[in-house]
């Protein structure tokens, strides 16, 4: 028993805390958190209810079931499974959260590529069927959907540590909050573009009253003020400030983490050499924004949310915003941890788990594995320009196909795309170029990682004794 004590005591003192105790220190959050998504469905219920505003699912006898019904049902659901999270019990708490199996099977099937690629490929299903998920019962069903996901998941003890760490309790409400605005920005786009084929106004040219700034703007602005700093007090004394010991040279946090706005350009440096990633990329973003009113050449869309009239500007914010900035902070927030290694939802952030990767360069592959031959090199003793020539042989192959990926892909666009070759004539040569080349510079990023990550190809180019890498 004396044993049992002292490794119950050592395990709390090295963090390890035993599940039962974790189980129990959560519990309340839990309860309430399921009874918060019951009073949430059960408001939406009310409003449904009292606006008329239910839809017609399906009868059963003579009786129609509508969404206020549907919502009514959720709410039941979360209540009864509130009093179950407040029990502290691992048995019944194990009936509402997910079993080793299907966490095991989740870890298992993710990747950095599958994760990469799955975003993308999600975000294309949500786009092409988006009159479907733009519905307000489809996107108020899939937000309790991600919220369910998320209690049957904080309990387990490694998703809790990372989502319930208070560094990433705001990242995880930004989530949220990006999904619900840009869910609100693409219905009214999906409303206004059905309006504009039938020949009517947008939504926004309905209300167009103007008012006055003071005073309706101005006590706007105070109740808003009012209402945020109320916010942050709560916040400020329900969570903890992460405050860590006084930073020491000789000893790093495992990982050490850029702030979570940063973290899409540390993802880089995995693909990027340092210059690329931190200073090259980030000035073509700066580029890229402030060339948009020269480049752009179409004025629909002013004031008014659509998608039809600005269909190309769409996909490409979109791209650019959602998959290259957005998944790769919640990548680096949530699934990378010690080593800069790839963790999954549930698996325990080992520091000695090492995944040394081979860095093989595209030269490695053309020299060595296809043609069976070692790489050129220059002999001993050979002067400068020597040297330079046999660098250029042995990375002729990444610098070729750099050089026809840049220049031969935007032709090939105007020669084969009746889209682009339209956007070529209004644009003309020049601006044409510049937007085409920024286009493939951000559609590196993807290609890059899912090379790294399926072949080890770190760099297309690479030449150390210049310190060039690409």
């Amino acid at each position: 028993m004396c044993v049992a004590v002292v490794a119950i005591g050592n395990d709390a003192m090295h963090g390890h805390e035993p599940y039962s105790e974790f189980l129990f220190r959560i519990s309340g959050f839990l309860g309430w958190y399921y009874l918060t998504l019951s009073a949430m469905n059960g408001l939406a219920a009310l409003y449904l209810w009292r606006s008329r505003g239910g839809t017609k699912l399906f009868r059963v006898g003579g009786f129609q079931l509508t969404t206020v019904h549907l919502w009514l049902a959720v709410a039941l659901l979360f209540m009864l499974m509130s009093p179950i999270a407040m029990s502290g019990s691992e048995y019944w708490i194990g009936l509402i959260s997910f079993g080793d199996g299907a966490k095991n099977a989740m870890d298992a099937v993710m990747g950095p590529v599958v994760y990469t690629v799955g975003t993308m490929g999600v975000l294309v299903v949500m786009f092409l069927f988006r009159r479907f998920f733009v519905q307000p019962a489809i996107a108020w069903g899939m937000l309790n959907l991600a919220f369910l996901f998320m209690g049957m998941a904080m309990a387990d003890k490694d998703f809790y540590s990372i989502v319930g760490k208070p560094d990433n309790v705001p990242i995880v409400g930004l989530i949220f909050l990006l999904g619900f605005f840009t869910w609100l920005a693409t219905y009214r786009a999906v409303q206004n573009d059905d309006r504009i084929a039938r020949g009517e106004p947008p939504l926004e040219k309905l209300d167009d009253e103007k008012i006055l700034v003071w005073p309706d703007l101005v006590y706007t602005e105070l109740i808003c003020m009012v209402a945020l700093t109320a916010l942050l007090l709560l916040w400020g004394i329900a969570l903890q400030a992460p405050l860590e010991e006084p930073a020491s040279s000789v000893k790093t946090p495992n990982p050490s983490k850029a702030p979570w706005y940063f973290l899409g350009l540390q993802e880089m440096l995995v693909y990027y050499d340092p210059w690329m990633a931190g200073v090259v990329l980030p000035s073509l973003v700066v580029f890229g924004l402030m060339a948009i009113p020269y480049l752009d050449y179409n004025k629909a869309g002013n004031g008014y949310y659509t998608i039809n009239e600005r269909l190309f500007a769409y996909l490409t914010f979109q791209f650019g915003f959602l998959v290259l900035w957005i998944t790769l902070i919640v990548m680096g927030t949530f699934l990378r941890g010690p080593n800069w290694n790839f963790f999954g939802f549930f698996e325990t952030w080992d520091s000695h788990k090492v995944e040394a990767l081979n860095n093989v360069d595209l030269s490695e592959y053309f020299w060595i594995y296809l043609l069976g031959q070692e790489r050129p090199k220059a002999p001993d003793g050979a002067g400068f320009g020597s040297k330079l020539g046999f660098i250029l042989l042995r990375e002729s192959p990444g610098i070729i196909l750099t050089i026809v990926y840049f220049a031969a892909v935007p032709p090939a666009l105007v020669l084969y795309s009746k889209y682009f070759r339209e956007m070529f004539i209004r644009m003309g040569f020049l601006r044409f170029m510049v937007m085409t080349n920024l286009l493939l510079f951000m559609a590196l990023l993807p290609i890059k990682m899912v090379c790294r990550w399926s072949f080890n190809l770190k760099y297309f180019i690479s030449i150390p004794e210049f310190f060039l890498n690409f």
